[in-house]
Order: structure tokens, then C-alpha cells, then sequence
């Protein structure tokens, strides 16, 4: 495995440091901490004061499927766990699914009627593009088939998916109409997301998950499902998971917000740029890590995992 030292940058500007920067004539390209560690760290851009260029760690990456299998299972695990913890689930309803890295067209998925609180590695089940659970002996959701297959086949960026009826997803769904900017957070999906309108019942059919896939478009991160709840993609299970935990909290934002007058919108401009920092594939990986962190110092038996847990065995 790979990755522990690779960097990205990104920009963020600062009004009150541009004018401290313009006053005290800071020397540009000063970093707040030194080596090449891939921690987070950030220097002022020599070009334009007051603007900080950030370094961020990157994913990690691997030379071989069984390392990237394994890893992609078990961050999928802790991400079925976080939904637990933060009450994103909802009996047997949702599902969560990331891409096998050797066999494109397979994804696994959680088995239908298991916690969200109790999944474990061994517990997910690998299904192929007709629906045939290939690896698991599990019964497999048909909803969760009809959605993410679609999803998967149309996205061939998307690693992982996510639904779920969380609470506030799920009333916010509802109102059919799309996340305002009210807050930065919101701004993650400014133009990055659709309203999928109209509910027909428990998603049964594969023409609605191909409707569902139509409306994600090849670029956006995120659906409401009207009168349903919530779904998201990544480039990787962590980017996937945190979308959705930002997604359902934005929405809680703009329900209280709503209720207690008008919110006020960010600018156009402004919601794009925040969008570019705080959208992007890495700050959507890079925000997921506190919550990994978390959850496998309170639950280690998510760290399990054994060369087995890399391998297909049809």
C-alpha cells in the first residue's frame, strides 16, 4: 500500500489575513509545520497575500486487488457503523455499496435485514450486474439491487454508493425542492445535486433505478429522493459516507432555518468557490477520517480483517 506521503493542494482566502498580511508584510511561503509527513499543513500563497495554499493527505493507494478489496470492505463496514451511531438508519430499510476493484460490474452490499450496528466484514455479500449474489450466502435487498446497480453501471467514478432514510433526509424529501446555500456546508452541493421527483412506491423495478441514475447525471454528488430520503456517491466508500452525514445535517439546517423565517442565501460566486474547497473528491474523503477515527477506537472489532477478507470465493 501506498499514499501515506502523497499530497494535494487546495486554496483558501481569507479576508482578515489578506489585510493582517497586507499590513504586516508577512514573508510569503512560511509553513506551519515542516517534512514530508503527509499531515495536514498550509502555507501563504507568494502570489496572493492573504490566500493559504493547503496540504491535505491523499487515499491511500495499492499495487495489488486483495489490499484494495480488503480495504474497500472494511472502510465500507465503518461506514455502515458511523450510520448506526449517528441514527442514519432505520430498521431494515438502506443500503451502502462499494465497487469490487477487479470485478468493475460486482459491488458489495450489506445483506438484507442485518443492523447497520452489527455488520461486519464477513457479513457482506457480493452481488453481480444481473442481481446474483456471487460471494455470501445472505438474502440481498431487491431495492438495494435496483438502485445501486443502475448507479454503479452509469457511474463508473462512483466506488460507492449510499441510501438510507435517515430522519431529517428523509423529511426534508418531502418539500421537493432542492438544498439552498444557507450555510458552507451546503455550499458542498450547490449544483452538485437534484431533486429526484416523485415517489411510486418501494423501488421494485429497475427502470427506477435507471431513472434515478439518469437524474444523478455524470457529475453530481447527491439525489433527494422526493418523499423517500437520501443518496450519495464517491470516489471512495469515506467520500461517499461523509456526503451523506453532510447531506442529511444540511438538511436539518435548512428545515430549523426555514422554520424560523427566511434564510439568507450565499452568493453564486461565493457558493461555487466554497463548493471547490469544501465539495471537492478530497475534502469529502479527508472530512469521513474523524469519524473512522472514532468508531474503530470504540468499535476495534471493525479492524478484524484477515487476507480471506481480500479474496473472491465463488
Amino acid at each position: 500500500m501506498d499514499g501515506n506521503n502523497e499530497t494535494k493542494t487546495i486554496h483558501y482566502y481569507d479576508e482578515g489575513a489578506a489585510a493582517a498580511a497586507a499590513a504586516t508584510a508577512a514573508t510569503p511561503g512560511t509553513s506551519s509545520s515542516n517534512g514530508k509527513d503527509g499531515k495536514l499543513r498550509f502555507t501563504e500563497d507568494a502570489e496572493n497575500p492573504g490566500k493559504f495554499i493547503f496540504t491535505m493527505p491523499r487515499p491511500p493507494t495499492f499495487d495489488n486487488f486483495e489490499d484494495e478489496r480488503r480495504h474497500r470492505k472494511q472502510r465500507l463496514v465503518a461506514a455502515f457503523r458511523v450510520f448506526a451511531k449517528l441514527g442514519l438508519d432505520e430498521g431494515v430499510a438502506g443500503h451502502l455499496t462499494c465497487r469490487d476493484p477487479e470485478l468493475t460490474d460486482h459491488f458489495w452490499v450489506n445483506p438484507f435485514g442485518l443492523s447497520f450496528s452489527c455488520l461486519t466484514i464477513k457479513d457482506l455479500i457480493l452481488v453481480d450486474e444481473k442481481g446474483t449474489v456471487v460471494q455470501g450466502n445472505s438474502a440481498l435487498n431487491a431495492a438495494a439491487f435496483v438502485i445501486h446497480s443502475k448507479i454503479h453501471a452509469a457511474r463508473p467514478d462512483a466506488i460507492a454508493a449510499c441510501h438510507s432514510h435517515s430522519m431529517h433526509g428523509k423529511a426534508f424529501s418531502s418539500l421537493g425542492v432542492p438544498l439552498l446555500p444557507i450555510t458552507q456546508d451546503a455550499c458542498i452541493f450547490y449544483e452538485h445535486h437534484a431533486v429526484f421527483p416523485g415517489f411510486n412506491g418501494v423501488v421494485a423495478d429497475e427502470v427506477e433505478g435507471a431513472r434515478m441514475a439518469e437524474t444523478l447525471g455524470d457529475s453530481r454528488k447527491a439525489l433527494i429522493l422526493q418523499n423517500h430520503g437520501l443518496l450519495t456517491v464517491g470516489k471512495s466508500v469515506d467520500e461517499a459516507a461523509f456526503w451523506f452525514i453532510a447531506l442529511d445535517r444540511c438538511c436539518r439546517a435548512q428545515l430549523l432555518a426555514m422554520a424560523a423565517g427566511e434564510p439568507r442565501c450565499i452568493s453564486h460566486q461565493v457558493a461555487l468557490e466554497s463548493r471547490d474547497t469544501v465539495g471537492s473528491t478530497l475534502a469529502g474523503w479527508f472530512s469521513f477520517q474523524p469519524y473512522y477515527q472514532q468508531i474503530t477506537k470504540e468499535q476495534p472489532d471493525i479492524l478484524e480483517v484477515d487476507d480471506e477478507d481480500g479474496k473472491i470465493h465463488y
